[in-house]
């Protein structure tokens, strides 16, 4: 899966709220109530992640869960991102 070029980057990052490009990765925080509620995110993205075999950059900081996007074997941001940012996106909603 070819990497995407920037325009077409920003045109996807319209549909995504609180998505944007950061170098050669898409990225988002998340906040949660607390520690715990975080980490129960982080493992479902992780589910998610494992099922795509694609890995995301996860930081946590107490209640807030970064996530940060790219295609390494590619070099840049691909389909394969903004569909497990999507899912990521459904599972933060369910887990709020």
């Amino acid at each position: 899966m070819a990497a995407l070029i920037k325009v077409e980057i920003h045109e996807k990052l319209k549909e995504m709220r609180g998505w944007s490009l950061v170098g050669k990765s898409i990225q988002k925080r998340y906040t949660l109530k607390s520690f715990v509620p975080a980490i129960g995110l982080v493992n479902k993205i992780a589910e998610a992640a494992e099922k795509a075999q694609h890995h995301p950059d996860i930081t946590i900081n107490y209640n807030v869960v970064g996530i940060s996007l790219s295609t390494h074997s590619e070099g840049g941001v691909t389909q394969k991102d903004f569909d497990l940012a999507q899912q990521i996106d459904k599972l933060a909603e369910s887990h709020s």
